[in-house]
C-alpha cells in the first residue's frame, strides 16, 4: 500500500500539474513560497482554473490575477482571504 500526500490527501478534485509557465512566473516574481504557503485547495483551484482557459490570452490573464493576489494577499479568486492577508 502506497503512502499518500497527506497535503492533497483531502483534495476532493483532481491534483492538478504545474506547467512550467507558471512555476516560471512564480519563481520570476518571487512569490513560490507565497504560493506554496496557500491551502493545497487555493493552489489546485488556481492551477486547474488557469488551464481551462482556452485562449492563450485568457491563461495570462488569469496568470497575472494570480500572481496579483499572491503578491497582495488577503484575496483569493477575487475575493476577501484574511488567512493570506499580509501582516504590517
Amino acid at each position: 500500500m502506497g503512502t499518500m500526500n497527506k497535503e492533497h490527501s483531502a483534495l476532493k478534485r483532481a491534483k492538478q500539474p504545474m506547467p512550467a509557465f507558471i512555476k516560471d512566473a512564480l519563481i520570476e516574481r518571487g512569490l513560490m513560497d507565497t504560493y506554496k504557503a496557500r491551502p493545497a485547495y487555493q493552489r489546485n483551484d488556481y492551477l486547474g482554473w488557469i488551464a481551462r482557459a482556452k485562449r492563450e490570452d485568457t491563461k495570462q490573464r488569469r496568470l497575472s490575477q494570480m500572481l496579483t493576489e499572491l503578491e497582495l494577499g488577503g484575496v483569493y479568486m477575487n475575493m476577501k482571504h484574511a488567512p493570506s492577508a499580509k501582516k504590517p
